[in-house]
């Protein structure tokens, strides 16, 4: 059962989950934090991009200790089942607890990385715990692009020791992580009427597990746009098909569960018989990672007055095979940590042109360029034009840092054995913030959360306990 200080972090984690928070959609959360701070006699700031920070006075014999900052952001990735009926701009999370694991009813939980703001709200408020002056930051758009921590001011944070509250698997320290670009390609499209005798049906596929694009690259999860063009591939080569609509994935850190296409097909049975033979044959490919895999054709009544020529229903469907998914390269260095990739994150057709999105990740400045490259190739020869936006440096470790080496010792004395020490591929804060903030020396750590950006996501209960323990433990250690 969770002890009387967990309890208070999830009933503080629900209260904050009740309130919308979904990337660039901000306000209401932090309207909501300052309030509560306001309530609680604390100060409070805003910069011009929407970062908040919240300043804690240091508790009575700290005054002298170094302030410290404890950073998180405030928005979440908005995933849900397709069943779902959650409306993310007003409707609460709903909380379900299994044993030891909370999770959400149909939705993303949120807890990345909603866990890290209830923790430093408790920490603020807790009159038994021994600090020093405490900075909350919570930035903006950490999902989206990580702009909050791109666009920090001087000067708005003041600590030079920072614990970030962004990882996720209790027992290991964080000390670097990848950096990342995200391309957005768009392509001319040419349409017809649609051809006379055909039928129109909508091909999907779901079921799909996600996950986080960079934390769950390695586990050979399918990308739901590959496979849905895989089978429109197939289905092509035995029936004449055009695409009238199509639309795959959500977020370009997630990656895509779901795809569907409109299509016009010339024999409505071949159609129907190839999906179900692709169904079978991916299947097995991915009854590992992705068990549940599943592939629906119906016929759809509401036939489209204009559907895609061949020429651009071809480009479509050969771009999708050709655009790189996945780990593009394993680090040299480092046992086991992917070092570079790419999330074929999204597929749109929007006035009439489709719009793609990838986020490719490096922890190599040159290889993050080259796969970008890459990516602008494949689209090249599709006839796209592509833009870059939101980069973000890769945050280099530091084995010589104090605050590790504290770290690693209090953790040890605590639970009786040496933390992991991990460099991770997804992207964190922590970079950006060192670069703005010279001689910042950093930590990321945090409970256990699986299947993060997923309907799947889970925060293990029992990890939030340890997680607070060794918090308290480590502030305190800074008595000057």
């Amino acid at each position: 059962m969770p002890n009387q200080k967990t309890n208070e972090i999830l009933k503080c984690f629900e209260e904050l989950s009740a309130v919308p928070r979904g990337s660039q959609k901000e306000e209401k959360i932090r309207k909501w934090l300052q309030d509560w701070a306001r309530k609680n006699n604390l100060e409070s700031n805003v910069d011009k991009i929407g970062n908040l920070i919240i300043k804690v006075p240091a508790s009575k014999g700290y005054e002298k200790a170094p302030s410290i900052v404890i950073q998180g952001h405030m928005d979440m990735v908005c995933e849900k089942t397709a069943d779902s009926k959650h409306d993310f701009s007003k409707d609460p999370i709903k909380f379900v607890y299994e044993g030891e694991w909370l999770h959400a009813d149909t939705t993303s939980l949120g807890a990345d990385n909603g866990i890290a703001i209830a923790m430093a709200m408790v920490a603020a408020t807790d009159k038994e715990l021994n600090h020093p002056a405490l900075e909350l930051l919570f930035t903006i758009d950490e999902e989206g692009g990580l702009r909050g921590a791109q666009e920090l001011e001087p000067g708005f944070v003041t600590g030079k020791i920072l614990l970030n509250l962004d990882s996720e698997d209790e027992g290991c320290l964080t000390i670097g992580c990848a950096g990342g670009i995200n391309t957005d390609s768009v392509f001319d499209l040419e349409y017809e009427a649609c051809p006379n005798g055909y039928e129109c049906a909508k091909i999907t596929v779901d079921g799909l597990k996600g996950g986080h694009s960079g934390v769950d690259i390695h586990l050979g999860r399918a990308n739901a746009i590959n496979l849905l063009c895989r089978a429109l591939s197939e289905v092509a080569a035995k029936t004449d098909l055009r695409i009238a609509d199509i639309s795959g994935g959500s977020a370009h850190n997630a990656i895509p569960r779901s795809a569907w296409a409109v299509v016009a097909v010339k024999d409505y049975a071949a159609a129907n018989r190839v999906v179900a033979d692709v169904e079978k044959i991916l299947k097995a490919e991915f009854k590992r990672p992705d068990p549940e895999l599943r592939f629906t054709i119906a016929k759809d009544n509401a036939r489209p007055a204009k559907v895609l020529t061949l020429a651009s229903t071809n480009k479509i469907v050969d771009l999708s095979l050709a655009m790189p998914f996945g780990i593009t390269a394993m680090s040299a260095d480092v046992e086991k940590l992917v070092e570079t990739s790419n999330n074929f994150s999204t597929l749109n057709i929007v006035n009439g042109k489709l719009e793609t999105l990838t986020l490719q990740r490096s922890s190599i400045e040159s290889r993050l360029d080259f796969i970008t490259r890459k990516v602008w190739a494949v689209a090249n020869l599709a006839g796209g034009r592509s833009s870059n936006r939101d980069r973000y440096s890769s945050w280099q470790p530091n084995v010589d840092s104090p605050l590790l080496q504290k770290c690693t010792a209090l953790y040890e004395k605590r639970f009786g054995k040496k933390p992991a020490i991990d460099i991770i591929h997804a992207g964190l804060e922590c970079g950006i913030i060192g670069n703005k903030y010279p001689g910042m020396d950093m930590i990321s750590y945090g409970p256990t959360i699986k299947n993060v950006h997923s309907p799947d996501e889970k925060l293990h209960v029992p990890s939030v306990s340890k997680i607070w323990d060794f918090t308290a433990d480590l502030l305190a250690s800074f008595k000057a």
